[in-house]
Order: structure tokens, then sequence, then C-alpha cells
């Protein structure tokens, strides 16, 4: 098994350390996710360990022969490629034997050549890469790109899009180790289900940052915490490690107090016996422990800061009504005469790949966008809060975060806005930043605070958690679900829609499709419909075409194969018990006063046979259910 090992990982920027000190260890079973707040060193970790940058100490070492692949969160540019070609650089490892297969071929034909080019052959047919165009155009078409994207050049896409490329390659590289920072930035529902089932079955070690909740408890079974400058492990998923990090903390916490009061103690004894000559060793014996004294300290606490949205009039019932809908882009039609309703306290999701017009048709509905056929109705006493993923040019760049906030709150929220500031990552002296200098993160979280701070009674949020850490997240999840109004809302985290959406509606080749209810029907019925998708452009497997089961027989499958499992539990304990007892009558009958009396000793191999084939009925049982439940 290959193993990669860091140790003494130290890095600092000025006076601040960073990482210090940090070690772990890899194994190609490896599915961990790193997970700290929001400067806490993520993505340096990452860096230094794929030597992108050299840290003050560390020692790696790696298993001979490992390979290694890094995923940069953002500022990837590929150009002057097609999207294939781009993402057909996943194969360059077998760049040096494609060439010494091209030089022996064109070189004098000898034995020894035809045996060199015999063996490069079958090793370029057993690791895949004469099978690598079904391959790379699968991993494309999973991450979202078309057939008809393959031969387009990249300079045509996305910032977006150029990073999934990006993904794609790293990917076919196929590394013993895989280090992603932030894969599902740039994807959408369906991308990520891909990659989520790509992973899953993922042969190398993988160490990944994200901020999706179920992308990480799908992915990873071991999480490795960044704080305070150094890193914890522990084993189990997200909610595991929540709970754990919460218990430390309230320990930590409790620490924190004894040494304030031990600090507080020991600085009134100096202050009061700091002149007595007769307490003077005392008081050096105190200074030297106040000294020594190993700060400790608490990360912030906006993590428990709750937000609440601003009261807003009622709505009519019927909230939204479109009728006949219809918008297109020239002959690009995005959807084509389609009607809903929307009623008040649903919470809409609205899915679809890239480009199936998830933000326009929030901008028609928010009526930015008034250039469609059909018609857009609003219920009575509807007041409109609309986040688009420009919002943040609405801020002005002369204010400081305070002042913008400020600007625009009630009056009777005035006290509690740095609390709601800190809830959205600005803390202490952020919060006097000119909002000239925020980066685009910082600026979309400020645009998304604003809006929730206007009262309003249909939210209209385009990917309102794109630049949110999990915790914040789970802020403004639950801020959503105590709000007694209507949202409609586009987001790619799985997490979120599960937990919010009450109705989801799917764009998909230029129609609506409505799913009432269940995330995981929908969940199910998207995973069969990418399945299909990719099965409809696999050139060479028929037999991998999705068998259509409906979600009631798989849900039928399920139980059937848990009832099967808890019987053979059943069943097996029954066995031990029957093989105690069959042991017992053994250890009875090798008692002198038994085998030397015929009648007893035949009494108990009665005994004993009967027990055996009841045994052997109850093994046969095992065995049949065994065989039904792995068929299932």
């Amino acid at each position: 098994m290959k193993n990669l090992q860091v140790q003494n990982l130290t890095l600092s920027f000025g006076e601040r350390t960073v990482l210090e000190n940090i070690s772990f260890n890899l194994s190609e079973k490896s599915r961990v996710a790193l997970m700290g707040a929001n400067g806490s060193g993520k993505s340096t970790l990452l860096k230094a360990i794929s030597g992108i940058i050299d840290p003050e100490s560390l020692n790696i070492a790696v298993t001979k022969g490992a390979s290694v692949s890094y995923l940069p969160q953002s500022d990837i540019v590929i150009e002057g490629e097609s999207v294939y070609k781009a993402a057909e650089h996943g194969f360059d490892r077998f760049n040096s034997l494609v060439e010494e297969l091209d030089r022996l071929g064109s070189a004098e034909a000898s034995i020894r050549n035809a045996e060199r080019i015999a063996q490069i052959n079958e090793d370029l047919e057993e690791s895949g890469y004469y099978g690598r165009k079904r391959k790379i155009e699968r991993v494309l078409l999973g991450l979202g790109f078309s057939m008809e994207d393959m031969d387009r050049p990249v300079d045509d896409f996305s910032g977006g899009y150029q990073m999934r490329i990006a993904l794609a390659k790293v990917l076919l590289e196929e590394s013993d180790f895989l280090f992603l920072d932030e894969p599902t930035n740039y994807l959408d529902i369906e991308a990520l289900t891909y990659l989520e089932g790509y992973l899953k079955s993922y042969k190398g070690g993988i160490v990944l940052v994200s901020h999706d909740q179920d992308f990480i408890d799908n992915t990873c079974n071991e999480i490795y915490s960044l704080s305070y400058g150094t890193l914890k492990v522990y084993k189990g998923n997200y909610e595991s490690y929540l709970r754990q990090r919460q218990e430390e903390e309230a320990e930590r916490e409790k620490a924190y107090q004894k040494q304030q009061e031990e600090r507080e103690r020991t600085e009134a004894f100096i202050e009061r016996f700091r002149y007595k000559a007769t307490k003077a060793k005392q008081v050096q014996s105190r200074v030297k422990q106040l000294e020594k004294m190993e700060e400790i300290t608490l990360e912030s606490k906006s993590r428990n800061v709750s937000f609440s949205f601003p009261e807003a009039p009622r709505s009519g019932d019927d909230v939204l009504m479109i009728d006949d809908l219809h918008k297109a882009y020239g002959d690009n039609v995005i959807y084509d005469h389609f009607s809903f309703i929307v009623n008040r306290t649903d919470r809409v999701a609205i899915a679809g790949r890239n480009g199936s017009g998830k933000s326009t048709l929030l901008r028609i509905i928010a009526g930015t966008d008034p250039s469609y056929t059909g018609k857009v109705r609003y219920g009575s006493n509807v007041r409109i809060g609309y986040y688009a993923q420009d919002s943040s040019e609405s801020i002005n760049p002369d204010n400081t975060v305070l002042e913008e906030i400020e600007g625009i709150a009630d009056t009777k929220d005035l006290p509690k806005v740095r609390n709601m500031l800190g809830a959205f990552l600005f803390s202490g002296d952020d919060v006097m930043k000119k909002c000239s200098v925020l980066s685009g993160g910082e600026k979309s979280r400020l645009a998304l605070l604003k809006i929730l701070m206007h009262p309003a009674n249909l939210l209209i949020l385009d990917e309102p958690t794109n630049h949110l850490d999990i915790g914040t997240k789970e802020i403004l999840l639950n801020a959503i679900r105590k709000f007694e109004g209507t949202v409609i809302f586009v987001s790619h985290d799985k997490h979120f829609i599960s937990n919010l959406a009450t109705r989801i509606l799917y764009l998909n080749d230029k129609k609506c499709e409505e799913y009432n209810g269940s995330w995981d029907y929908f969940n199910y019925k998207l995973k069969e419909k990418e399945a299909k998708y990719l099965s409809e452009t696999d050139e060479k497997k028929p037999e991998a075409k999705i068998q259509k089961s409906s979600y009631e027989e798989e849900k039928a499958r399920k139980n059937r194969k848990k009832a099967a499992e808890r019987k053979m539990g059943e069943i097996m304990q029954r066995i031990e018990n029957l093989e105690r007892e069959i042991q017992a009558l053994i250890s009875e009958s090798e008692k002198p006063e038994i085998y030397s009396d015929a009648q007893k000793i035949r009494k108990v191999m009665d005994e004993k046979a009967k027990i055996e084939k009841q045994k052997e009925e109850a093994e046969e049982e095992w065995l049949l259910l065994s065989e039904e439940f792995s068929n299932e």
C-alpha cells in the first residue's frame, strides 16, 4: 500500500505562524476533509505538501513511485487548446512511453526492439491509455460539457468552466494522492453528483477542502481540523466531528475561565505585595509563574450568533403565478411555455445544469428581465428581496463595512448590526475596513446580508451560499427556516437544499419538471437522469444503460436488504447459542459419572444430535438468505 507521511510542517507569513509542527499520515485508502475557519491555512497546507510553496520546515516521505495531483481553488487559466486536448493532459504521464514507442518503431528492427515494443503496448493497454478517448469524454460529460464542446477552444469558456476542465485533467491523472481545494465551487448539482460518485470509487488517497457538508459526508470518513495553527484528526463524518469539536471547545472554555481566574489572583498578589521586602521572593516567583503560563485562547464566537429576518407584512396565500412562460435568446430556447404557482411559505429550489436558465428565471421573477412571453403575476402585498450573483456591485466603495450595513438597517436593528456582521464573517477590525478593499467573496457576503436585512416576504436568492463557510451557511439556513415568508432560490449546496427545499423545480432540456417534497426522491431521479445521459453518449458498452427501476422499487429493494440483513443477524446469534449448547453437552459427556453410565451418555448424545440438526437447519437458512441478500 502506498503512503504519504508529512512531518513537522511549519509555515509563517511575517510574524504570524499559520501552520506549526503539522504531522499526519495518508494511505491510498484515506478519505480526508480538511476543515478550519477562513484564514486557518487550509489552502496553504495543500500548497505546501503539493510543493507549490516552500515552508520553513517540512519532511515528506512518499512511497517510491507514488504520484500526487493538486487542484487549486481558483486562478487557473487554460489557453490555446480544445476542451478535449486540455483534459487529455491528464494522460501526460504516459508521454515518455509513447515517445519511446515511436523511437523504437522508427529504429532498425531487432528482436530486442520487438520485445520492448510488445511490453510497452501491453503496459499502455493495461493502464487504459488506448481507451483514453472514452474516459476523457465521460469525465467531461459528467462535469457538464457536451459532445459538441469537445473540439471548442477553452478560451470560449468562462473561468468556472475552465476550472471544470482543470478538475477533469486532475481526475484523469489518476494519481495515488489527490489534493482538491474547493472542487465543488464551480459545479452545478448534476456535476456535483457526478464528482461525488467518481470520488467514491477513486482508487487513491484523497484530501479535499469543501464547504458542502453533504459532499463531505458522502466522500470522506476522516476530518483533519486546522485550529490555532495546529492540526487534529477526527474519525467519522462531519456531524461526528462537529459534536466532538463542541465538546472540546466547552472544555477549552472551562480551562480558559480557570486560567483567567488564576491570572487575576496572581496579578492581585503581585500588585498587593510588590513593595513589601518580606514578600519579594514570593512576588518574583509569581511573576515568573505568569511569564511561563501558556495562554489559552478561544476561537471567535461568531458561530453562536443567531440571525433573524426583519418583520415584513404578510402576503397573500398565492405569492407568484407564472403562466405559459417562454424565454429564448435568438434561436436558443431556454424554456418553452411552462406554468407554475408558488404559495406562501414555499421554499422552492431551482435546479438544473449550468446554462439551463436558473439565474434567468430568478431575474424574470424578480422583474429585472422583461424579455419573455407569458405572464408573471404577484399575489397581494408581495415585497421582494432579491440577491443576484452581481449584487456586490451595489456596494458603496467609500463606506466602511459597518457603515454599509448601518445605512440600511432599521433603527431597532442597529444594536444587533455587529452581531449580524459577525455571523457573516466580519468581526473585530474587519468591520472598519473600507468596502473598496474587500475581496470578491467578502463583497458578496456583505451584499447578501444587506438584502436579508430589508423587510421582504418573498426572498429570491441566486447562489446565496457561494462564499459562506459551513458555520455561516447553518446560520443562514436556520434563519430561513424560521422566516415566515416565501423563498425561491438557486444553490448547488446539497445540504442547504435538502434541509430547506419543500419543492424542487428542475430545468431540463427546455422543460420545467416539478418535484414536491422529498429531496431524496429528487436526488434519486437526478442520479438516474445523469446515468442515462452518460450512457446515451457512451460509444462502447450497451450494457451500461441504466436499469429503469422506479424510486419505489429501489426503496423496496433497500427494505428487503435491510430485512434480510436483520434476519441473518438473528440466525447467526441462534447458531452461536446452539454451538455453545453443543460445547456444553460435549463437556458434560466427558464427566466420569456420565460416560460410565450408558443411559446417561445416550441421553446426552441424543440431545447433542438434536441440537446439531437444529444448527444445520439454521446454517442452511442463513446460506439461503445470504444468497438472496447478495443478489439484491
